[in-house]
């Protein structure tokens, strides 16, 4: 039986288990913390569990890690040859940078967590975002993304804030200051929508414009 071994840790395959772990890790605290607290105030677990997958920031780091243990080839699937498609792989670039851009432009300064829920957020945040875009930049195929991909990508933010007024209409109850529509009104919280959309649009252009010149670079010949 082979024994632990750094040389293997820090293999790109390595690398990339670390990173799954760390995002896995970081989703298990963040859910962990929500249902303790739901627990403390006798609320209900299952209300904790729709609560933790309506954040945006939950559901683009279960993608990321969703990716890289798909790109640790412990299966072959469909499902996994889906999720290593660089389409695909491109979205989720564009969803967490955007978490990490959001979050330190609109949200850091509303609030200073401790403990077990600074390290969530420092994973969640800023770990997590830096490490795929570090997987997207070195694994992922070049030369293969289109215009049209965008249009594709934006269904994603889009759909997720249909849903944030759908269940904020029912419920009153809104995971970000920005869409709260109660305090704020629809004027402006689609305009701050259509603000964060821009960000998302522009992201992905920037991985667009880098994915075309890395895929130049490696069909040049040596």
């Amino acid at each position: 039986m082979a024994g632990f071994s750094l040389r293997g840790l820090f293999t790109r395959r390595g690398l990339i288990a670390v990173a799954a772990i760390l995002g896995w890790f970081g989703l298990t605290v963040q859910l962990y913390l929500i249902l303790l607290l739901r627990w403390e105030v006798g609320a209900s677990l299952l209300g904790g569990l729709v609560n933790f997958f309506s954040f945006f920031t939950v559901l683009s780091n279960t993608l990321v890690a969703s990716v890289l243990t798909c790109a640790l080839n412990l299966r072959i699937s469909r499902g996994q040859a889906f999720m290593l498609r660089p389409a695909v792989s491109g979205a989720v670039a564009a969803s967490i940078v955007l978490v990490g851009l959001a979050y330190s432009l609109l949200l850091r300064h509303l609030w200073h967590p401790q403990g077990w829920q600074w390290l969530a957020d420092e994973l969640l945040h800023d770990v997590m975002p830096l490490l795929f875009l570090l997987y997207w930049w070195c694994c992922v195929p070049k030369g293969e993304l289109r215009f049209k991909h965008i249009g594709l990508w934006m269904l994603y933010p889009v759909l997720y804030f249909a849903y944030l007024l759908l269940r904020g209409n029912l419920l009153g109850l809104y995971p970000y200051p920005f869409i709260a529509v109660d305090k704020l009104g629809y004027p402006q919280v689609l305009l701050n929508a259509l603000g964060i959309l821009a960000g998302f649009v522009l992201v992905s252009l920037l991985l667009l414009g880098l994915d075309h010149w890395l895929g130049r670079r490696q069909s040049r010949p040596l």
